[in-house]
């Protein structure tokens, strides 16, 4: 028996194959550091509307950790403003702007300063005969109407083509009401607002790039800024202390960033692959280091485990910024912090895609990834440590 069992061992050692199969990559497996309480996965379906969705996102965990209770409040109020705002600016740019269905948290904020808001029940934009968000029909319809407009067939713009964009808005998101009834009260948008003691001046929008210097306030030159609001940059070393000082105390983050790169995948996983890695910790790592960099790339839209990821630095930033590699695609919300199975830190960060999808609305997104295609931030003035509250003069 003894002699067996040696016979066994040696096989085992000079043929490894047979004694246990190849090590396989685990599932990635998150532990929740921190989170902080937010309102419910939406879902903006098919339209441009992110930017909306977690903006309101942000306000209303913002009145959860005020101690306003929770509140769901009318994204298709703020697209309609922002719309028909948008159309008067493209005019007065005789069309050179940016017009579609897209925008930045700026929006959110000026249109709740400037108008008011209303609850989801009051407007929830859906008059067009469908129970989701289908922008196609609407957008290409404007963006229609703005070109024959700013042709100015007639030699001279009507009077009425800005109630004719309105109209279309209207027929599309509902007219956005004078006054309303919520709750057994009576409100206009700007009462309603201001019951709910949302301060838009206290909210201050982010940024790291070194074409503009650090610690001045520049427009990000983005399409979807078209009201060239500011953001303070930032060395992205600081911006990321922001971002961990913020959900460390509580505050919730709007965060624009590119879902376009590789690393981010429809199962809920943002990374950024180092597909040239050459040493890694663990198996996952070990599985990774043995594919062929072609079959790394191959994989890297769809990864299922922990891999190794790039070290990020300011000029990679700045890079794909200014190849195009780096594009403002989407909105969403972190609120709060988990670690995978090797210990690496990752985001939590609520999405406006539904529930649809393996942690239900949720993404897990890396520090690298965050550190490289994070395009702006809005938080909180108080969210920010004092000494670059300092910096920036705030």
């Amino acid at each position: 028996m003894k002699r067996y069992f040696i016979l066994l061992l040696a096989f085992g050692i000079f043929f490894p194959g047979f004694a246990q199969e190849d090590a396989k990559p685990q599932e990635f497996q998150f532990i929740t550091l921190k989170e902080i309480p937010v309102t419910s996965v939406k879902n903006q379906s098919s339209s441009g509307t992110c930017w909306s969705f977690s903006g309101l996102g942000l306000i209303e965990a913002e009145l959860l950790r005020q101690g306003k209770g929770e509140h769901d409040l009318s994204e298709m109020f703020v697209v309609h403003k922002n719309y028909t705002e948008k159309a008067q600016k493209y005019v007065r740019m005789n069309g050179t702007i940016h017009f579609a269905g897209g925008g930045s948290f700026a929006d959110v904020l000026d249109c709740i300063r400037d108008y008011g808001i209303v609850p989801e029940t009051i407007q929830p934009g859906l008059n067009y005969g469908e129970t989701v968000h289908r922008h196609g029909e609407l957008d290409q319809l404007l963006k229609a109407y703005m070109a024959v407009i700013v042709k100015n067939p007639n030699k001279k713009l009507s009077t009425a083509w800005y109630r004719g964009c309105t109209g279309i808005v209207d027929a599309y998101l509902g007219e956005c009401p004078q006054s309303f009834t919520y709750n057994g009260k009576q409100y206009t948008p700007q009462t309603y607002a201001q019951s709910l003691g949302i301060e838009v001046e206290d909210y201050v929008s982010l940024t790291s790039f070194t074409h503009h210097p650090f610690y001045t306030a520049f427009p990000v030159e983005i399409p979807d800024n078209w009201r060239w609001a500011d953001s303070y940059n930032l060395p992205i070393n600081e911006l990321m202390q922001v971002i961990d000082h913020s959900v460390d105390k509580g505050y919730t983050v709007a965060w624009a960033t590119d879902v376009s790169e590789k690393g981010f995948n429809r199962k809920g996983i943002a990374v950024v692959p180092d597909v040239n890695a050459t040493e890694g910790p663990g198996s996952d790592q070990a599985h990774w280091l043995g594919l062929s960099q072609a079959d790394r790339e191959a994989l890297a839209t769809n990864l299922t485990s922990p891999v190794p990821e790039k070290k990020i630095t300011q000029e990679m930033r700045q890079e794909a910024f200014d190849n195009y590699e780096t594009t403002d695609d989407h909105g969403m919300l972190i609120y709060g912090t988990a670690q995978d199975q090797n210990g690496s830190k990752y985001y939590l960060v609520k999405n406006s895609w539904g529930t649809a999808s393996p942690y239900k609305g949720v993404w897990y997104a890396s520090v690298p990834f965050v550190e490289y295609k994070t395009i702006s931030i809005v938080v909180h003035k108080d969210a920010i440590p004092k000494d670059i509250r300092k910096k920036l003069g705030l």
